[in-house]
């Protein structure tokens, strides 16, 4: 009789449905408009985590060149063009969002990062110092 309670048990945690936290991957224009984030697994494949990149900037420098990360606290990273580098980095699921870190090339500043697939489709993109965030809708790129 025991033995009878305890398959049941165990055959309900089996066919018991799996929840998982909606899928963030795939390309995305910013709010702004002026790029587009291309998120996946990251180049160096940490346990699953996923990175957004920089995949096209839209807006060029005031010289009519790519748009440089001139405001990164490392002064030998302010030559580099913004396209290509990673703004969301660490990505891990959390059970209902996406945690991990977000870079800002406009202020040079890393900030905790929260992402939440919204059920029309979008992006809620949220840098957060402490508990307050500033948040952002992407929108699918086609």
């Amino acid at each position: 009789m025991k033995y009878r309670h305890l398959l049941a048990s165990v055959i309900t945690m089996l066919a018991a449905p799996a929840f998982a936290t909606a899928p963030i991957s795939g390309k995305w224009l910013t709010t702004e408009r002026d790029s587009i984030i291309e998120i996946g697994h990251c180049d160096d494949a940490r346990g699953g985590s996923l990175c957004g990149k920089v995949a096209h900037v839209f807006k060029m420098g005031d010289d009519g060149k790519a748009m440089l990360d001139f405001h990164n606290p490392a002064t030998e990273l302010r030559t580099r063009s913004i396209q290509g580098i990673n703004v969301l980095t660490e990505l891990a699921d959390s059970g209902s969002d996406w945690r991990g870190k977000i870079y800002d090339p406009k202020s040079g500043k890393s900030y905790k990062s929260i992402v939440t697939r919204n059920p029309d489709g979008t992006l809620l993109v949220q840098g957060c110092v402490s508990f307050i965030c500033k948040s952002f809708v992407w929108t699918p790129a086609r």
